[in-house]
């Protein structure tokens, strides 16, 4: 009874498993880390640098506040070293560019995807259903239209 109730488990799991959706959605968080990563070196890389650049030299990776302590530190990681806590603000900034651009990419890529998707696709032109009803020429009711006379003037509307 028991290996019966495993070959269950298992075969359930297999079929969960084995749905497109979740093999979906692992493939997409694959490739999401991959693509992280890359946002990330764009902006610690190529970003941050251009923005240091223009703000003067200002360094947004030592960006901190010091809360303990009372040597002052140059840098975060030496603070750190030290044992001191700090509050990188200067990361949480960074981490906020890589999450802005990385949210554009993605939203520009599923533009493109959709847009791709609509090129291929023939518009199809509009099917006008047939008409399932007709105006009494007399007192102007709108009447079904098979009808022969109208159930509102009871004229004939052959």
């Amino acid at each position: 009874m028991a290996d019966e109730k495993k070959k269950g488990l298992v075969a359930e799991f297999k079929e969960f498993i084995m749905r497109g959706n979740v093999i979906d959605l692992a493939v997409g968080v694959i490739i999401g880390g991959a693509f992280g990563a890359i946002v990330s070196s764009l902006v610690d890389d190529v970003i941050m640098p251009v923005i240091s650049l223009l703000t003067k030299g200002i360094d947004f990776t030592n960006l901190f506040i010091q809360l303990s302590g009372d040597e002052k530190y140059a840098t975060v990681e030496a603070a750190k070293e030290a044992g001191v806590a700090v509050v990188a603000y200067g990361n949480f900034i960074s981490a906020v560019i890589n999450f802005l651009i990385m949210a554009l990419v993605i939203f520009l890529l599923v533009k493109a995807i959709n847009k791709a998707h609509t090129i291929g696709k023939k518009e199809e032109p509009a099917v006008e259903e047939a008409p399932t009803t007709k105006v009494c020429p007399y007192c102007k009711s709108e009447v079904a239209i098979e009808a022969t006379r109208c159930p509102h003037c009871t004229s004939d509307i052959a």
